[in-house]
């Protein structure tokens, strides 16, 4: 069996909906990426695999393989799996060169929720089991797993002195690929008196007895992530230096009005098939979409947070749908090289329907 590495990894700065990227459409937004990351390797690149959630439709990979002039034999794929469709970009892709179908890939997700032609959300569940909008399934997650308000603040907290840390040392810069003038996180733009304002925020979605704020919630966000996928072998024999191996994935399916526990599902079966324990793992990347989620998967894991999001996450920096498993990917790829010792790192992210998708990888440098 072909083994596939990642030996690049970038992304976009990300933009609040309607904010500084407002006029980027996704391929505008994906095609800097895309050129970047093939650079030297055009004519090796067997595919683009872009998820992407709210729009415009169409194939965004083929369009934006096209505006970043990749050679026309780059079809592009674009996939749907919501809130986890950027990771299952990746995982595809790691598929597809184990299975000696390719062996060269760019793979991630794109969003531009203020170009969205599309009204209102997708519906996610059907109507006899109950289809929640998101905020309500994060507070059903924090009701079922006795998630408190002070327990998502204080991981909130955690999570934005995270990333206000990382932008000050000049960590999230290796990750960004600058879009013209744009460099940084549009959220990080400013200092916000952030323990102020997880005391004065109020209940969003469930006004009695709710939890779940706009301040321990993600942003609605624009942006694109990708990384180049390489059977191993191609990627030493070009020049490249492999980063992260593709060990296994899983996808794990459960209640829709739940899709912030979905990763524990995922995350626990794929430590069991290969035959690891949490203490094996080294670094995890979940998708911050809400504090209630990572609390409780912290909790049902055991992952302790020095492990967990290190340099903070969406519930900053924001949450580009389709673009967010892209994200996770880019910090793994960038943050094992900055440690010593490390050997496996997993990325997960839980999606609306009640979908989980987690991705193992060993460490190579």
């Amino acid at each position: 069996m072909m083994k596939a590495v990642i030996v690049q990894a970038k992304r976009t700065p990300l933009g609040k909906k309607n904010g500084m990227l407002r006029e980027f459409h996704p391929h505008e937004l994906a095609a800097p990426l895309l050129k970047h990351l093939a650079h030297s390797v055009e004519h090796q690149i067997d595919d683009v695999i872009l998820g992407n959630v709210v729009g415009p439709g169409g194939n965004v990979a083929r369009l934006s393989a096209l505006e970043a002039e990749l050679p026309l034999s780059v079809t592009g794929l674009t996939i749907d799996r919501q809130c986890s469709a950027g990771l299952e970009a990746i995982r595809i892709a790691c598929y597809l060169v184990q299975a000696g179908a390719g062996r060269c890939y760019i793979a991630g997700g794109v969003e531009s929720t203020s170009t969205s032609p599309f009204p209102s959300r997708a519906q996610f569940s059907p109507g006899k089991i109950g289809d929640p909008d998101m905020g309500i399934a994060a507070e059903y997650v924090a009701k079922k797993y006795h998630i408190s308000r002070e327990r998502q603040d204080e991981y909130a907290l955690l999570s934005y002195q995270r990333s206000r840390a990382a932008q000050q040392k000049g960590i999230y810069e290796q990750e960004i690929l600058a879009l013209e003038h744009f460099s940084k996180d549009e959220e990080l733009l400013k200092e916000r008196n952030m323990e102020k304002l997880l005391k004065r925020a109020s209940s969003t979605f469930i006004k009695e007895n709710g939890t779940v704020t706009a301040a321990n919630s993600c942003g609605i966000h624009d942006g694109a992530s990708a990384a180049l996928i390489m059977e191993e072998s191609t990627a030493i024999k070009l020049g490249f230096q492999p980063v992260l191996r593709f060990i296994d994935s899983q996808v794990s399916g459960i209640h829709p009005f739940y899709p912030g526990i979905a990763p524990v599902s995922a995350i626990s079966e794929l430590l069991h098939r290969n035959q690891l324990e949490m203490e094996d793992i080294d670094l995890i990347e979940i998708n911050e979409a809400f504090a209630s989620k990572i609390v409780a998967c912290s909790q049902e894991l055991g992952i302790p947070y020095e492990k967990l999001n290190v340099h903070g996450g969406a519930l900053t920096i924001g949450h580009p749908y389709g673009a967010s498993g892209g994200v996770l990917v880019t910090r793994l790829f960038y943050e094992v090289q900055r440690r010593h010792g490390i050997k496996f790192v997993l990325a997960a992210i839980g999606s609306a329907g009640g979908i989980g998708v987690a991705m193992l990888f060993e460490v190579l440098k």
